[in-house]
């Protein structure tokens, strides 16, 4: 976890300034690298926006970013980066709308990351996760049914101070008014991320995300969504990973980071894959070009840990609503065959979607460890208890039916990594934690 200080017992209340009444939400920290870090913000109008920064000890020696006005076809958001950055270092970092500060009761810092490679041990680090963000609008919303609450997780999860946070799908729930049109997309991405129990979290912890059905359409929408240019465009400007699809896959929102020495392959479970009840034909979850560049990209990797983050569950033996192994089993069993085949050791599955969190394991045929954390929900309805779903590789003991998080901690030197995975309720209390040693 970071070393420095957040104040987060401090409330502070501040004047409305002209400043302030532009800002819409944010400022929010993407994707963080040795030599640049991604800053991101949104208006409620357009107002040119840059960042300073600077050491925590050394404000007189500040950098400043590039200027931009943001603008509606943009949805007031702007991506600027810090790059007059070394790695390893902390930063403060102070918001500027029409060139003036914009003061914030909460801290805003960021961190590159470290060059340890040939020189120490792998840093220890924390990833929060989570997947299922409904926040609630009742004009909008199904009649008599709030189905978002407890919006004071995002505090808690603050409070754990973790290096990045990895958003698991369902980030967003676009209703029956948003999906039809590009206005309603960007209505709906701005009133999730205005939240303002997100805001101390989005300003320290880096971000970063994938998408499922209700980020990306209507409940259980595929490749036949007819404005999936559209949310792909939302997703774009409102999230700051590192890219945004594979160039031969000519679509999806695909890409891949590295922290510290682990990997995380973030897919895309929507984009490509077929309607859930068609009867004929192959049955298309990531498709051949995803699939193979994931399978490459695990063969390439020496990471202890290889994490595949996708929106729903893959080693869920159950085949109930859109879980792998019933929309498309022929493809689970491929992936999972080659990555016994090619011996890759480390392999965990990042997953959301179903409203439950649960731990699923099984050992394959080379001796290997093959995992799935699914984490579910943030602030969205949790599901009813499954004590009809018999999934066989469930860890005992590892069930959850309600609003949680989890922390995926690493620690211990080179080639004795470890991984604790922690499951927070929605008040930040302990429900279970597990560790992994890593695989020799």
């Amino acid at each position: 976890m970071r070393s420095y200080l957040l104040l987060l017992s401090i409330v502070i209340v501040l004047p409305l300034t002209a400043q302030n009444s532009l800002l819409q939400s944010g400022p929010m920290l993407g994707y963080s690298e040795m030599r640049e870090v991604v800053l991101w913000v949104q208006t409620t109008e357009a107002a040119e926006v840059q960042f300073a920064y600077w050491t925590e000890d050394n404000k007189a020696a500040l950098s400043l970013t590039d200027k931009i006005t943001t603008t509606k076809a943009d949805a007031f958001t702007a991506k600027l980066i810090a790059d007059i950055v070394e790695p390893g270092t902390n930063y403060t970092y102070e918001l500027r709308l029409n060139g003036k500060a914009v003061t914030l009761p909460y801290p805003t810092q960021f961190q590159t990351q470290k060059l340890w490679q040939w020189r120490t041990d792998p840093p220890d680090f924390t990833v929060a996760v989570g997947s299922c963000s409904y926040i609630n609008e009742p004009k909008y919303d199904r009649p008599d049914n709030a189905y978002g609450g407890d919006y004071d997780i995002f505090n808690r999860i603050h409070e754990r101070q973790p290096d990045a946070m990895l958003w698991l799908g369902d980030n967003t729930y676009l209703r029956e008014v948003d999906w039809n049109s590009r206005t309603g997309i960007m209505k709906r991405y701005t009133h999730t991320r205005s939240v303002k129990e997100l805001q101390p979290l989005l300003a320290s912890t880096h971000h970063y995300a994938i998408w499922d059905d209700h980020d990306y359409g209507p409940n259980d929408s595929d490749r036949s969504y007819i404005h999936k240019d559209k949310t792909l465009e939302a997703f774009r400007l409102f999230w700051g990973n590192p890219s945004v699809g594979l160039p031969d896959a000519h679509g999806g929102i695909t890409t891949a980071f590295q922290w510290a020495d682990m990997d995380f392959f973030l897919m895309d479970n929507r984009y490509f894959r077929t309607p859930n009840h068609m009867q004929n034909g192959q049955q298309i979850y990531f498709g051949e070009i995803q699939l193979e560049w994931l399978i490459d990209a695990l063969v390439a990797s020496n990471a202890p840990f290889k994490f595949v983050a996708t929106g729903g569950q893959i080693l869920n033996t159950e085949p109930v609503y859109e879980n792998y192994i019933r929309l498309a089993p022929e493809e689970r069993s491929y992936l999972l065959s080659r990555i016994e085949e090619e011996n890759i050791k480390g392999v965990i599955f990042l997953t959301g979607d179903r409203h439950h969190t649960e731990l699923s394991s099984y050992v394959n045929a080379k001796g290997n460890a093959v995992y799935d954390l699914t984490a579910s929900p943030l602030t969205s309805g949790s599901g009813s208890n499954r004590d009809g779903e018999h999934n066989q590789f469930r860890d005992e003991g590892t069930l959850v039916v309600a609003r949680n998080f989890g922390l995926l901690n690493f620690s211990g030197p080179y080639g004795e990594r470890q991984l604790q995975i922690q499951i927070f309720d929605k008040d930040g209390e302990p429900l279970w934690e597990r560790t992994i040693p890593q695989a020799k």
